[in-house]
């Protein structure tokens, strides 16, 4: 069985999602029989990178909000954090375009590393408060995963994986999706934002058992026959 995660790596409610999908996932028998597939979806496409900015500001110009609001918000979420045992640093996380990272996320899914750089990059963002439109800082996240760092030096500094990365957006839009974190399973059921453990583990039971082969039934009528045992009737 296969589920397709669309997510951004700025995304609060992705990594929450992200910890919630596991937590069912664990509980699932056939676990080891899932195969998880992240895909890209830049929530804002046109953000400028902005280091001196904290997420904060950002937050309060974009959505016109007031400070109070934005606190009251960001604390919102970090209760949610912690729930699921993230230590969410909201206000001091950095303003920053997510495409390059988009595209490393491509790279290490080459590799068999998706969901491995996926939880590297969210970590990094959303509690070590790094920039995540740095191409060191990319690396940095990347090696200590285990990738080549001259690998993904050259694939940083070239326009490789740009393509992949907008094929999964085009998909997106393609069936419908508005918003993220967004989980397909075998592209039958979907289950939009980071819901209960219960919700996902639901989902994963139902698709697991519709993806099974039935045997077909047969409908007998009955007409004139001999049994085994030599009778006809």
């Amino acid at each position: 069985m296969k589920v397709k995660i669309w997510s951004d790596v700025r995304c609060p409610f992705c990594y929450i999602g992200k910890k919630k999908f596991e937590a069912a996932l664990a509980k699932f028998p056939q676990e080891e029989q899932v195969e998880i597939e992240w895909k890209s979806y830049q929530l804002d496409p046109h953000l400028k990178t902005d280091p001196k900015q904290s997420t904060l500001e950002y937050f309060m110009q974009t959505k016109g909000v007031s400070e109070d609001q934005a606190r009251q918000m960001f604390e919102g979420a970090t209760k949610m954090a912690a729930e699921v045992g993230l230590n969410f640093n909201l206000e001091t996380s950095v303003t920053a375009n997510s495409f390059m990272a988009h595209r490393l996320i491509q790279l290490a899914k080459s590799k068999g590393l998706g969901n491995e750089i996926e939880e590297a990059l969210f970590k990094a963002h959303f509690e070590e408060a790094k920039n995540i439109d740095d191409a060191e800082v990319l690396q940095e996240v990347a090696t200590s995963i285990g990738m080549d760092a001259h690998e993904v030096k050259t694939t940083l500094e070239a326009d490789d994986f740009a393509y992949e990365v907008k094929q999964d957006e085009m998909e997106a839009r393609n069936i419908g999706v508005r918003g993220v974190p967004f989980f397909v399973f075998d592209d039958k059921y979907a289950v939009s934002g980071a819901q209960p453990s219960e919700a996902f583990l639901q989902t994963l039971e139902k698709a697991w058992e519709e993806s099974k082969p039935k045997k077909a039934e047969l409908n007998i009528s009955g007409g004139d026959s001999c049994t085994p045992d030599g009778n006809c009737d």
